[in-house]
């Protein structure tokens, strides 16, 4: 298989420590489930605690939030390893790369404290909400809002193909 053998230039040291705790895990613990989960259509909610004990989620969000500390080459070494065995039903990269940067990113540091540990420890998985019926992912045409009432958000519009949506604890919404 041409990832098997391949070596990035990119690659270090420590990305290649990562690769080999994700290959193990992935053989160990997606592997043997992936037919059972097309058939369920979604992964086991197991299977997100198994990654943050193993320290294979939000590998690219400060420390001091939770998370490993490391880059974005952390995150792709991990999507490599599930590219490897065609995983397409584990969404960390919506978890890890997407949802946990929006925190991390644009969060109050309560936020960052309420939600960060949690999503880096796997009891927490992060959805986003972006499609929209008749727009797609076209982000322009977004017709969902979000208007202030008081100390809380209405939000009015629609949503399709939630991404990690079917377990999810909490959703970053394009609005």
């Amino acid at each position: 298989m041409i990832l098997d053998d391949h070596r990035s230039p990119w690659m270090t040291e420590d990305l290649e420590d990562l690769r080999a705790l994700a290959r193990t895990f992935v053989e160990k613990e997606v592997v043997p489930h992936q037919e059972r989960w097309a058939e369920q259509h979604m992964v086991d909610r197991d299977l997100w605690r198994a990654a943050g004990r193993a320290g294979l989620l939000c590998v690219s969000v400060p420390e001091e939030h939770g998370g490993g500390g490391g880059t974005f080459a952390h995150e792709a070494v991990i999507a490599l390893e599930q590219a490897r065995v065609a995983d397409d039903a584990w969404g960390n990269a919506v978890h890890s790369v997407i949802v946990a940067h929006y925190l991390a990113a644009f969060g109050t540091e309560e936020q960052k404290r309420r939600w960060l540990p949690g999503m880096a420890s796997g009891e927490l998985v992060g959805a986003i909400a972006m499609t929209e019926p008749g727009t797609g992912s076209d982000l322009q045409a977004v017709r969902t809002r979000a208007v202030r009432d008081g100390d809380d958000y209405v939000v009015d519009g629609a949503k399709t193909f939630i991404s990690n949506g079917t377990h999810c604890d909490l959703v970053v919404i394009v609005v």
